[in-house]
């Protein structure tokens, strides 16, 4: 199992970015793929957070579009969702003190990442290079 970052889905739908046509072809040879694979709320809110916002994504989504990408994404069987469970907080204590900087923007990412710890996923599909900082996690590009 792997997780889907945000910035994969965001090319994605977006046809002007450079990696529009490979992060497409990702996700749909995830989805016919064999493997599980998933995204967490975190990933799927900043998601919605970037995509229909008229000043950070250049061809803005509706919500409704967003969320209709999402539903198509969460209705493939292989797609998990991971949420915290109730040893969350030992991993993130276990996780801090393996990060040298643990402030503010690399937040998000370090939730993302504790939860892929807590649920025993290793590895990420992204283009941000901040994953990087946490040790327990491999970062692929799509």
């Amino acid at each position: 199992m792997f997780i889907v970052d945000t910035n994969v889905l965001l090319h994605a739908v977006n046809n002007d970015s450079n990696d529009h046509k490979r992060s497409k072809k990702a996700l749909e040879s995830y989805i016919a793929g064999n493997e599980n694979w998933g995204l967490t709320w975190g990933i799927i809110y900043e998601f919605f957070r970037v995509a229909t916002h008229k000043k950070v994504f250049s061809k803005s989504l509706s919500f409704d579009q967003g969320y209709g990408f999402i539903t198509e994404l969460l209705a493939d069987n292989k797609c998990v969702l991971i949420t915290e469970t109730n040893i969350h907080h030992t991993v993130v204590d276990e996780c801090r003190n393996q990060v040298h900087r643990l402030s503010g923007n690399i937040l998000h990412d370090f939730h993302i990442a504790v939860l892929m710890k807590e649920h025993g996923v290793d590895e990420i599909i992204t283009f941000d290079t901040d994953f990087r900082a946490f040790p327990w996690i491999v970062c692929r590009e799509p």
